[in-house]
């Protein structure tokens, strides 16, 4: 009887969830069906049409629900991130590929970190802009986003960030080839430069298979590889955090969030073989069901006078930090090829 009324609470919360989360579904498989019909990156639409629901976040039926799939499901979404790699896949890069790839992910994170505090007056914006640049774009910036202070200015900011790196993977993905055959890079090389630059997964393997299945491989090994690091940078974010105090949010809370952990604990679950092909790719589905959620009810928690609020240099910032995140790796390697 006791266990059954401790119980109750989180029934009544769930069936208060109910509404938002059936909306932000709709919402995610209207930007799904546009993506896999029309082409076009699928987080951009869920985004799109998010935004244009904006009226919902402060519904009083939808409002639960997309609060808890702006962050409870954002970070069940990063946790399955870790169904994508195994450590053998890491090894695999080689010690010269992986020292390039950790020091452009640090490196980019940096130059974020400082470009925000110039440009913005604030490092949480660079930690953003430079998180999402340098590891996995819009999956790494809502990954930090839940970790981060909860501002306004910040959460307007995730939002933009998250619709920059889709579009300027989008251009990469298409330049980036043509930029990788000017250099005179060779295969193993080319998919070294594609992986280690171009923000998000998709685009690496659409970029890296259009020049050849030997780019496409290296290329996604590579980014694989980049999105391993988002458990150290998420986890140093956080941890800078509480030493800090930097939110009452963030002063209570673990070191690490359980969503790294299980992150972590996936992919070394994922790296033994216990998990059967079928159901890595559905946890990988359920990863990028999840996200979409999330960018979707965080854009219903904005407006487009919201976003044009943060001006220009939010999107120079952006620009900039790709342009020196693809200089590092491609001059690194038109220099001293990896072998």
């Amino acid at each position: 009887m006791q266990a059954a009324l401790q119980f109750t609470p989180h029934l009544v919360r769930g069936r208060q969830a109910l509404p938002g989360l059936l909306s932000m579904a709709m919402v995610g498989l209207a930007a799904t069906f546009l993506a896999e019909h029309y082409g076009g990156p699928q987080l951009l639409y869920a985004l799109l049409f998010g935004m244009s629901l904006n009226f919902l976040a402060e519904t009083p039926a939808t409002q639960p629900g997309i609060d808890l799939a702006a962050r409870t499901v954002l970070r069940c979404g990063v946790a399955l991130l870790g169904a994508r790699i195994t450590l053998a896949q890491l090894l695999a890069t080689g010690w010269q590929a992986t020292t390039l790839v950790v020091i452009a992910v640090f490196s980019t994170l940096c130059f974020g970190i400082w470009l925000g505090r110039r440009m913005q007056g604030s490092a949480a914006i660079g930690v953003l802009c430079g998180g999402s640049v340098a590891i996995c774009g819009a999956s790494a910036a809502l990954a930090l986003a839940a970790v981060l202070p909860r501002e306004e200015r910040l959460h307007r900011f995730t939002l933009l960030t998250v619709a920059g790196v889709t579009v300027l993977s989008t251009f990469s993905m298409i330049l980036y080839p043509l930029l990788a055959k000017w250099m005179g890079l060779d295969a193993l090389n080319t998919g070294v430069f594609l992986g280690a630059t171009i923000h998000d997964v998709a685009q690496v393997v659409g970029a890296g298979y259009m020049v050849s299945p030997e780019v496409g491989d290296t290329a996604t090994l590579i980014k694989l590889l980049r999105v391993s690091l988002l458990l150290p940078v998420v986890a140093g974010v956080s941890l800078c955090l509480r030493w800090q105090g930097a939110a009452s949010s963030t002063r209570n809370a673990s070191v690490v969030p359980w969503f790294l952990l299980a992150f972590v604990l996936v992919m070394l679950v994922n790296s033994a073989g216990w998990l059967p092909p079928q159901v890595t790719h559905w946890m990988t589905q359920a990863s990028r069901g999840c996200l979409v959620l999330a960018i979707a009810a965080l854009g219903t928690k904005t407006s487009v006078l919201q976003m044009a609020k943060l001006g220009w240099r939010p999107v120079l910032m952006l620009l900039a930090t790709t342009l020196f995140l693809a200089m590092l790796v491609g001059g690194y390697l038109a220099v001293s090829p990896v072998l």
